[in-house]
């Protein structure tokens, strides 16, 4: 499974256990431990993942911190956790202070298992930042963020290209948020760059309440019609390419349906039936994939099978009509992908009613 299905599956595991899991620890053990996990970390070798870390701070002799993964054996990464119900905030975010500037870690993540807000020292060197450079919520995380995350995984972790674009990171963050807050309630300051430009005589508190709304009305105009376009476009192509797709299907005289595909689809179909009608599900062969559709709508794809003689391969498709292939060592893993089948299939059928 690919990095990204990996982090959303904590996400999604992170939301159905919330209920259960009632304190600090329990938080640590279901949400964290798998968290660091993914990115590569054997949260059970000491070498690489210390829990309740110490380190020498005069005075404050014997506080730990949650977490140390570490390289080289030192730290490079310090983690402080918090029950999942806890808000995040700077004020409790004082043992990662004091453990930055003592250790060689660079990097200090606080979080409850939910939020995840990541700091280090771009303001004044040694000194851990107050606001975080970057920071997601696991349970609703996108695509660039897990991108972002991507970049602290074992595998690629590299300080200098991390520091090198924490910068950039945080400053887009902030700026989007403050454009956010511009769109949503824009400042007098802001209605008036505008305003000034097209009002030919004096802005007064009258003209600025009246530009006010146009201001917000406009953007919220502007940006509709951007989604609008780029949708229409993504399906313009998607017709395309499912045409191209049809045709090239229909002048295919090399298709030979196979008894392994035939068993592959009962799988699908009989997950399927768990969700919606039997009815629904459908086949269609093609010389380099068997595909499963819902209504028999290339536009619906519900999975596609790769078989070989050599190898055994699955597609399955998400709402968003991408496509996840993963391997299989025989025909009845697929029901290993039982929960995403029958999300795809849900997605369609609920379209319908």
């Amino acid at each position: 499974m690919e990095f990204k299905e990996l982090i959303k599956k904590i996400g999604e595991r992170v939301e159905a256990l919330k209920p259960q899991v009632n304190t600090e620890e329990a938080t640590k053990n279901a949400f964290i431990m798998p968290f660091i996990k993914e990115l590569g970390y054997d949260v059970f070798n000491p070498f690489e993942v210390v829990p309740e870390f110490t380190a020498d701070l005069g005075i404050k002799q014997g506080e730990k911190i949650d977490y140390a993964i570490m390289q080289d054996s030192e730290p490079i990464i310090l983690i402080e956790c918090k029950h999942h119900a806890a808000q995040l905030s700077i004020n409790n975010a004082s043992q990662l202070f004091r453990y930055f500037h003592t250790t060689k870690a660079k990097f200090a993540i606080l979080t409850n298992g939910i939020e995840y807000k990541f700091f280090t020292d771009l303001v004044e060197q040694n000194k851990m930042d107050e606001k975080p450079f970057f920071s997601f919520d696991i349970t609703h995380i996108k695509d660039n963020q897990i991108e972002e995350l991507r970049k602290f995984h074992k595998s690629q972790f590299d300080f200098e290209k991390i520091v090198n674009t924490a910068s950039d990171l945080k400053y887009t963050n902030e700026l989007k948020v403050l454009i956010n807050e511009e769109l949503n309630n824009p400042s007098p300051d802001f209605v008036r760059h505008f305003a000034k430009q097209i009002y030919p005589s004096i802005i007064t508190q009258k003209v600025l309440e009246q530009f006010t709304i146009l201001v917000k009305n406009s953007f919220n105009q502007h940006f509709s019609e951007i989604v609008t376009n780029r949708l229409q476009t993504a399906l313009s192509k998607e017709t395309i390419k499912q045409e191209e797709h049809e045709v090239e299907e229909l002048n295919d005289t090399k298709i030979i349906t196979t008894q392994d595909e035939l068993d592959g689809f009962a799988i699908v179909k009989a997950i399927s039936t768990a969700v919606a009608p039997s009815e629904k599900i459908h086949y269609r062969d093609a010389q380099s994939y068997f595909a499963i559709l819902f209504d028999d709508n290339n536009r619906k794809p519900i999975c596609r099978l790769y078989f070989t003689e050599r190898r055994l391969q699955i597609g399955i498709f998400n709402e968003n009509k991408a496509e996840i292939k993963s391997e299989l060592s025989k025909i009845d893993d697929i029901y290993n992908f039982t929960e995403s089948i029958k999300d795809i299939v849900k997605f369609y059928n609920e379209l319908e009613n």
